[in-house]
């Protein structure tokens, strides 16, 4: 991680963004500014927490491992979210694990400032916005692993993981290799059964397999397949 101060970008990105008025003034002092390269663990389940994170730039998975090893992926994470927010309300330890996908950017604002000077009604409302958003997220994914088949659900998710402009050259979201264990825990089912129908999206044209791993050939029938992407905010 990179973290550095600049309050030129700092006022950019909260203009961009339309939080001006959410982090106002007396906050400002103390944020920073955080890059994490992909592959870099923002933060780790069951970490003390004391940072809440504004993503900005970038793309974000979180997953929770359980006491025998076994990871599970929740969600993926783009610009506007929150990390940090349900631990800095609820006064937990950090409740899964947070991983950088892509190169990302955020906005990094301690527990103790926030609990100086966050008794404002606008931020208030933000944190009320975002958190709600996450549980209806989460209740809609459910119901989602419950109500649909693997070939719907694993099309939602290579929409997830695969970006939607294709630039970037061969590390972009949209080049990035499947991994099929993280497809499997996603999406509720078993490794054979995610291989067999990457099978059939091969002989499909939706996706192509490699040395290099699967990637995403047609996301126009992917996305005619799954019809909408549950597992992450839509943009």
């Amino acid at each position: 991680m990179k973290e550095w101060k600049d309050s030129g970008f700092l006022n950019r990105v909260l203009a961009e963004h339309g939080l001006e008025e959410v982090l106002h003034p007396p906050l400002r002092p103390y944020m920073s500014i955080c890059s994490f390269e992909e592959g870099e663990l923002v933060c780790s389940q069951g970490d003390p927490g004391h940072t809440l994170y504004v993503l900005i730039a970038g793309k974000l998975k979180i997953f929770t491992t359980s006491e025998e090893g076994k990871t599970l992926i929740l969600s993926f994470k783009n610009p506007l979210e929150l990390i940090g927010d349900i631990e800095y309300i609820r006064e937990t330890d950090i409740m899964n694990t947070v991983e950088a996908m892509t190169p990302v950017t955020m906005l990094a604002i301690p527990y103790r400032v926030l609990r100086q000077y966050g008794d404002h009604a606008p931020l208030l409302q933000f944190l009320l916005k975002m958190i709600t958003d996450k549980f209806f997220i989460k209740s809609a994914s459910l119901s989602f692993n419950l109500l649909y088949p693997v070939e719907v659900r694993l099309a939602s998710y290579l929409l997830s993981i695969s970006g939607g402009n294709g630039e970037g050259g061969e590390h972009s979201p949209s080049k990035r290799p499947v991994n099929l264990t993280d497809a499997a825990h996603l999406i509720g089912t078993s490794y054979r059964h995610v291989n067999r129908v990457i099978r059939q999206f091969c002989r499909d044209g939706l996706v192509e397999r490699s040395r290099k791993g699967i990637t995403v050939a047609d996301r126009n029938k992917l996305q005619a397949l799954a019809k909408h992407n549950i597992y992450e905010k839509e943009q």
